[in-house]
């Protein structure tokens, strides 16, 4: 299996991206992951997670339990919807080997994921900004997510783009277009109500369940459509 490279940026819907990394790790692939500046306000606002992107640690994203508060927002997003918390989980009670997160640097160009020639089974930018898309769409490396993104296109590879923005301009439209014409998957995080969600936690599942299916990362987040023969 090839190494998978993961991108969060700047936009809301931080929590599809941590609960992405807990599964694709947990399934045992090795995830090269890289965070934008503005990722990490959110991640400070929305889940009261302070990230050191000079100093990262993967805790500093995946906490074990004793490292949680217990007023923490990492609390509201259980899968029961209670104040309980899962060691070295965010959403579940599976366990994380951290190990398999190799960190890069978003100025650091010297990292393979910056090369065609290294070598992955595709890309994820979750969640994906606006700014982010822009720059992606018009050929501008400003940074090492664009040019990760950059090398998957020109490589033919796997990039799937997980805007999070509403409602959307027509800018941002033009440019998911061009983008989609590149070859690049647009897979908007807009949670499907079909299979009954009960909590955050369900909503947030059936995004990050049809992001691993465009990886080819076998899942069973979700109760699948037609997988129930009552529906008939």
């Amino acid at each position: 299996m090839r190494d998978l490279v993961i991108a969060m940026t700047g936009a809301s819907g931080a929590a599809y991206c941590l609960r992405l990394l807990e599964v694709l790790v947990a399934a045992g692939r090795t995830v090269h992951l890289t965070i934008s500046p503005a990722a990490t306000q959110v991640l400070r606002h929305e889940l009261d997670l302070q990230v050191d992107l000079n100093a990262f640690d993967p805790q500093q994203l995946l906490p074990a339990d004793g490292q949680v508060s217990s007023d923490s927002k990492l609390k509201l997003l259980k899968p029961d919807g209670g104040g309980g918390y899962a060691a070295s989980s965010i959403f579940s009670d599976s366990e994380v080997f951290t190990g398999k997160i190799v960190y890069h640097h978003y100025r650091d160009y010297s990292s393979g994921i910056a090369s065609g020639s290294f070598l992955t089974g595709g890309m994820v930018i979750c969640p994906c900004s606006m700014g982010t898309l822009a720059s992606i769409a018009t050929g501008q490396s400003q940074n090492l997510i664009h040019r990760a993104a950059d090398v998957h296109l020109k490589e033919r590879r796997k990039l799937v783009v997980v805007p999070r923005e509403t409602p959307l301009s027509v800018i941002a439209l033009d440019n998911m277009k061009r983008l989609a014409e590149a070859g690049a998957t647009i897979l908007p995080a807009m949670p499907g109500f079909y299979h009954s969600p009960k909590s955050i936690h369900d909503l947030i599942d059936f995004v990050v369940a049809r992001i691993c299916d465009q990886l080819g990362v076998q899942n069973e987040l979700i109760q699948r459509w037609g997988a129930d023969s009552s529906r008939g």
